[in-house]
């Protein structure tokens, strides 16, 4: 029996954050505002927390400094039930973090100073990342050390065992078409942005974005569409889900948020639209508070929430 049902590999960060932020004071002048709260984020590090707190049995793959921002963040992720001993330290390197001014509206504009996150590798014998029933890869792209080789060993060895990948990409860039290349022949959910899915593939609808993604390999599709919801797109077809009706405060993870949840369900034996259906509440109960973990608190109450917050109604197109 695996040791775990999931592992989360790649970016590893700490958001602070404070709202509302809709403008910044003149020279030294001093504003309040209403909170300011720090949470585990990262493309990896967040779909870890969230699937934790759902209630899967969840160990993170990441990188973070040996300074106190380190300190913090592994304090918050373990309290959140994530096992860190596949979490490298890294001497004399800081912690990746960001600061997030939340507007009032729920836009989070990003400050983000790059650290020890960017140094996550497979130095250990794969054996150790192969003991799980899903593997979560978040940030293909942006991982110096991971895209590739590394990571296309580990996903054919991944997929020889029997073992579901999902994964997300971030901050598109040069380096990431080609790590897309190494990695989409091994993942069974590709999970993007939508607008972050068209970039990468030079395409223009959802339907262009998939195709290309599925063309490299890619088991299916699951983009994420803002206030539009989400997308699931296999060789059988198309499904759009609608996002929940709620007060938003801030958007920051909810697309990670996404990611966890749908882990979540699929380990709990729900099929491809039951978890994009339970991602889509989970990514919404982040959306009510500020951070990254939200108001998520466990698996029955994010059930209960999809059962009784009604869907939004789509934007016009």
């Amino acid at each position: 029996m695996p040791a775990c049902d999931l592992i989360s590999i790649g970016l590893t960060i700490l958001d602070v954050l404070g709202r509302p932020v809709d403008a910044v004071p003149e020279g030294g002048g001093v504003r309040i505002i209403e909170e300011i709260r720090w949470t585990p984020a990262g493309t990896a590090a967040a779909p870890a927390m969230v699937a934790s707190l759902l209630g899967l049995d969840v160990k993170l793959r990441g990188a973070v400094g040996d300074d106190e921002m380190g300190d913090v963040l592994r304090r918050g992720l373990e309290r959140r039930g994530v096992a860190l001993d596949l979490l490298d330290v890294v001497p004399d390197v800081r912690t990746s973090a960001t600061l997030l001014p939340i507007r009032s509206n729920g836009d989070r504009p990003a400050l983000h100073a790059p650290g020890a996150g960017l140094f996550v590798s497979l130095t250990e014998d794969l054996e150790t990342l192969l003991d799980t029933r899903f593997i979560h890869l978040g940030g293909v792209g942006a991982l110096p050390r991971l895209d590739g080789d590394p990571t296309r060993k580990l996903l054919e060895a991944a997929r020889a065992r029997g073992i579901t990948v999902t994964s997300d990409l971030t901050a598109p860039g040069p380096p990431t078409v080609p790590a897309l290349e190494a990695a989409l022949p091994g993942i069974d959910y590709w999970m993007p942005a939508l607008d972050e899915a068209m970039t990468v593939s030079e395409t223009r609808s959802g339907k262009d974005a998939a195709r290309w993604a599925l063309d490299l390999g890619a088991g299916a599709c699951v983009f994420k569409d803002g206030a539009r919801g989400s997308l699931l797109v296999t060789p059988d077809g198309t499904t759009r889900f609608p996002v929940h009706a709620v007060d938003v405060v801030d958007t920051t993870g909810c697309g990670d948020a996404y990611c966890g949840g749908f882990v979540a369900a699929l380990a709990r034996g729900k099929d491809v639209e039951e978890a994009c259906c339970v991602a889509t509440a989970t990514a919404g109960l982040v959306a009510c508070r500020l951070g990254s973990d939200g108001l998520v608190e466990s698996w029955d109450h994010t059930l209960a929430f999809m059962r009784d917050t009604p869907l939004a109604a789509l934007p016009a197109s």
